[in-house]
């Protein structure tokens, strides 16, 4: 009988917060169990060989959006396939009632039994939830959510006071299926995530949307007044930079007053970028961390107006160039500390071409790990192991994970992707194997691809294909 059930020999393994060795990597049982400068083949039931090769720690794509648009089981096996592509073994989901998703409310208690059973079986990744409380009962139902089944992170979505997901309803409460989501809610919510976090052995947080409803009001009225472009530049001027700032300052009073651990997500722009900054600065006994995305940091609205159609409608919206080095300047000087897809399977046929009934979203999960590489260490020089960090680590530590996922250390789940760091491949809807049928992506020329991911043990992505079938988990966080 062998000593592992798989060895990864001749590789550079990227070591989060270490930095590179080139070391050989053993897995038994699913999890990393040595670590040597060479390993016999002997002892292993099967090699991969990674020689010339980075091997980084599995990426913990901690912004998802499972069952949005499509049925949750569709979406789990397509999406987690795509996932692989990109070097993801874990993704965490955002989840809530209302409209989309399973388009109804109810506790928690009894949906998110529902919600497992829809997903489990399907994932080629191991899995989590962030769960939104869209009303007071189910803030109330936070404590057991908690203790009793595995959810260490919440959300607000600070613009549903005012508007439905599009933004081309202002019919809130419908919408949400909800009583009063306001501040006044988030309040309440921030108060009971920090109660739940008060003594606990792992971080509970609150994840927020920023953008601020009663400006973002006044700003649509005003684009679509002025003759109403069909533009993702009018998307941007009508959600602008500004309702951003505005609601993380919201967001971070109210924070700071009830002591609750935040993440703000998707920051979209450098204003914003300049105000998470700033909350940082002012209040330093916060816990709070940053999160942007990957179609953030690389595109921009008028490349893409350029190409016409409406596919990269996302919210917050796709902004300028300026603001995509802003965030990369960001990156690059430690204030974000993790990047994220987003990802959200959208089809062409929900797009359509008119702006305001255009659902929002698009996929990017296979690009987590190929965007970190071509556009930040090779263009930017960011190092490997800050890579490592922003997409696996980080958000790994920031959601419960940590001792687990995101690093190659003995101890670990054996989650990790082997990367050809030369490797260019122009980007195609194809190559993504996502169920989407668009990528604002295509046709960029990307340097740094995964040629192998292995979760937990299983090879299950080599050279383009998919082996085997899902194995993913739901993790307890």
């Amino acid at each position: 009988m062998s000593r592992y059930d798989l060895l990864v020999r001749g590789g550079t393994l990227v070591v989060p917060y270490v930095g590179t060795l080139r070391a050989d990597l053993a897995v038994a049982d699913g999890r990393v169990a040595a670590i040597a400068a060479e390993i016999p083949a002997s002892e292993a039931a099967s090699v991969v060989d990674a020689t010339g090769r980075l091997v980084f720690p599995g990426a913990v794509d901690a912004h998802f959006h499972l069952g949005i648009y499509r049925p949750l089981a569709v979406d789990a096996i397509e999406e987690t396939r795509s996932s692989l592509v990109g070097g993801a073994t874990t993704v965490l989901s955002y989840f809530r009632t209302g409209q989309h998703y399973l388009n109804k409310t109810g506790p928690y208690v009894s949906i998110l039994p529902e919600v497992l059973d829809a997903v489990g079986g399907h994932a080629w990744t191991d899995y989590g939830f962030h769960l939104a409380p869209m009303d007071t009962a189910q803030v109330h139902e936070i404590p057991a959510l908690v203790g009793e089944h595995g959810v260490s992170s919440f959300k607000y979505y600070m613009f549903y006071k005012g508007f439905n997901l599009s933004a081309d309803s202002r019919d809130a409460k419908a919408f949400t299926m909800s009583d009063e989501y306001d501040l006044g809610h988030l309040y309440q919510l921030m108060e009971a995530v920090s109660a739940a976090g008060a003594g606990a052995d792992r971080r509970i947080s609150l994840s927020l949307h920023c953008e601020q409803a009663e400006l973002m009001r006044l700003f649509i009225d005003r684009v679509r007044a002025a003759g109403d472009p069909q533009t993702l530049k009018a998307y941007s001027d009508a959600r602008p930079p500004l309702t951003e700032r505005v609601a993380i300052g919201e967001a971070t009073t109210l924070a700071r007053a009830t002591g609750c651990a935040v993440n703000l997500l998707h920051l979209s722009s450098g204003e914003a970028l300049a105000a998470a900054r700033e909350a940082r600065l002012a209040m330093p006994e916060l816990d709070m961390r940053f999160e942007v995305t990957l179609h953030h940091l690389c595109l921009n609205h008028d490349d893409l107006d350029g190409l016409g159609g409406l596919g990269g409608k996302v919210n917050p919206p796709i902004r300028g160039h300026a603001d995509t080095e802003a965030l990369w300047a960001g990156v690059l000087d430690g204030t974000v500390n993790w990047v994220a897809s987003d990802h959200a399977c959208c089809l062409e046929q929900e797009k359509g071409d008119q702006l305001w009934p255009a659902l929002p979203g698009f996929g990017g999960t296979a690009l987590l790990y190929p965007i970190l590489l071509s556009e930040g260490m090779h263009k930017r020089g960011l190092s490997p192991t800050r890579v490592a960090e922003l997409a696996s680590a980080n958000p790994a530590r920031a959601y419960g994970l940590d001792g687990r996922k995101g690093n190659l250390l003995v101890g670990y789940d054996a989650d990790l992707t082997i990367v050809d760091p030369d490797l260019e491949q122009e980007v195609t809807t194809g190559l993504l194997l996502s169920g989407q049928d668009h990528c604002p992506f295509e046709g960029r020329k990307v340097r740094g691809w995964p040629v192998a991911t292995i979760v937990r043990g299983h090879l299950a992505y080599e050279d383009g294909k998919v082996l085997g079938t899902p194995q993913g988990r739901f993790l307890s966080r």
